[in-house]
């Protein structure tokens, strides 16, 4: 409830260097991405304002992995009736804009390539 219209948030895999990008770092070391993302968006509107309201890290050339998870994600947000713009963000720049966000929330995810950043909207 402190973050404000524009702000972010990250929800984090098993893998995710949590402590490392933040200071605010909540630990739900026992839920996966899909449960903590579930339980969000029944709270948390997006950010209707910008071009994108979701960032997700690419996959890392090279790597031969299809990440099932973002499947799940996107029907979520799209379950959730909420504006919903993914963009994809090279791991680095990932981590980057990570930096900047309200918080983490450092999941028990064992998927690859499960972190999400999430803009937070407007509370009607």
């Amino acid at each position: 409830m402190e973050m404000g219209h524009g702000d972010e948030i990250v929800i984090a895999d098993g893998n995710f260097p949590c402590h490392t990008i933040s200071q605010h770092v909540v630990r739900a070391d026992g839920l996966s991405g899909r449960d903590i993302l579930q339980a969000l968006m029944e709270l948390f509107p997006l950010d209707s304002y910008c071009e994108h309201q979701v960032y997700l890290m690419q996959v890392v050339p090279g790597d031969q992995y299809e990440p099932d998870i973002w499947d799940d994600y996107k029907t979520i947000l799209q379950n959730s009736g909420e504006p919903c713009s993914i963009s994809y963000l090279e791991r680095f720049a990932f981590y980057e804009r990570a930096k900047k966000s309200y918080a983490v929330v450092a999941t028990g995810e064992e998927a690859l390539y499960a972190n999400i950043i999430l803009k937070k909207g407007v509370v009607k």
